[in-house]
């Protein structure tokens, strides 16, 4: 009994409490006139489509550097290879890998900047990250106008200048992933084959790194900085490689989630969008100081599954739309549980 006590203060009741709230919308689906098989096509497809910027986290929080909200920099390189991709006329293949390509020097480039600056305010980051990411998405919606893009495709149609808010990626690499030797199953499920493939392929990765030895390095200085610097580890270098990654993994996130939503947003949409990624990643277990490829993979599809069934199920029973509500509730609490949450110290 006491370790099941045990147990559940450390998994912590509020996500008990969400993953039977999750297993009750599946189980009420059916009798509200929700299909069960394509709702859960769609949790899968939203599952492929996020995860890679939940897993871009890790390293940061196994750093020390704590939850990276200024995922923004790293989500404004990936918009710049998307764009450039598209710009150069690629499409297909060579469009989507060509954007991931085009994005990696500037995720790299933004990362070592913005890590050199964490470094900085060290106890501060995730204050600092926040103003970083909010100044680089505004820095990027005036530059969104003044970048000499051309392409008939993404410009202001009535002054030939200037991108667009919501750019299609029709014709170029929608769906790129999601379509790749997907299976469908009757009428409404399709499995997302090449989508979970390389979402797996991204985890598998940054598992990889983790347990390489610059990542055992990188997490030793997250769990023990002294320690770490005795055995001749750099702190700051690793805090520094901790965020260049961070932002890589970032910028092909927002690539991965492009595709699948079938169009490019820029100036303000970038805004947010590290809040659901680091509401889903506590929504799996991770705290501040430790986060894990479980605690991405659990999150990811608690979190999807919620936005996913919520519209479908509580819509269908009161007949309004309570899907953002839920939304905002589900990750502005997670977030303020885990930043309040009272952790033990080993000593």
């Amino acid at each position: 009994m006491n370790k099941l006590k045990t147990a559940v203060a450390d998994f912590g009741w509020p996500r008990i409490i969400i993953f039977f709230f999750v297993v009750a919308l599946f189980v009420a689906a059916p009798f509200v006139g929700v299909r069960v098989d394509g709702a859960l096509s769609d949790v899968l497809a939203r599952f492929g489509q996020n995860g890679i910027l939940v897993l871009a986290l890790v390293p940061m929080v196994q750093a020390g550097a704590g939850l990276n909200f200024g995922l923004p920099v790293g989500i404004i390189a990936g918009l710049l290879g998307g764009t450039l991709s598209m710009q150069f006329g690629w499409t297909g293949w060579v469009g989507f890998l060509g954007a991931v390509g085009v994005s990696l020097p500037f995720a790299v480039l933004f990362g070592w900047a913005y890590g050199l600056l964490l470094n900085k305010v060290k106890g501060e980051e995730m204050t600092i990250a926040m103003y970083v990411g909010f100044s680089m998405v505004t820095f990027f919606a005036i530059l969104w106008l003044l970048l000499p893009y051309s392409s008939p495709n993404m410009v202001w149609g009535y002054s030939g200048s200037g991108l667009r808010t919501t750019i299609t990626l029709d014709g170029y690499w929608t769906k790129i992933l999601n379509d790749f030797l997907a299976v469908r199953l009757g009428r409404f499920f399709v499995f997302p084959t090449g989508l979970l493939a390389f979402f797996g392929a991204a985890t598998g990765v940054m598992w990889l790194f983790l347990k390489s030895k610059t990542g055992t390095a990188m997490t030793a200085v997250g769990s023990n900085p002294d320690f770490a610097r005795a055995g001749g580890v750099s702190s700051d270098r690793m805090r520094l490689v901790s965020v260049v990654v961070s932002t890589v993994f970032g910028a092909v996130g927002i690539l991965v989630y492009q595709q699948s939503y079938g169009f490019i947003q820029l100036y303000q949409a970038p805004l947010y969008m590290a809040f659901p990624a680091v509401a889903a990643i506590l929504l799996g277990g991770a705290s501040v100081n430790k986060a894990s490829m479980v605690n991405v993979l659990v999150g990811t599809f608690l979190f999807q599954a919620i936005l996913t069934m919520t519209p479908n199920v509580i819509n269908s029973v009161l007949q309004t739309d309570m899907s953002e509500v839920i939304r905002i509730v589900i990750s502005n609490g997670m977030i303020i549980y885990a930043l309040t949450r009272k952790t033990k110290v080993s000593k």
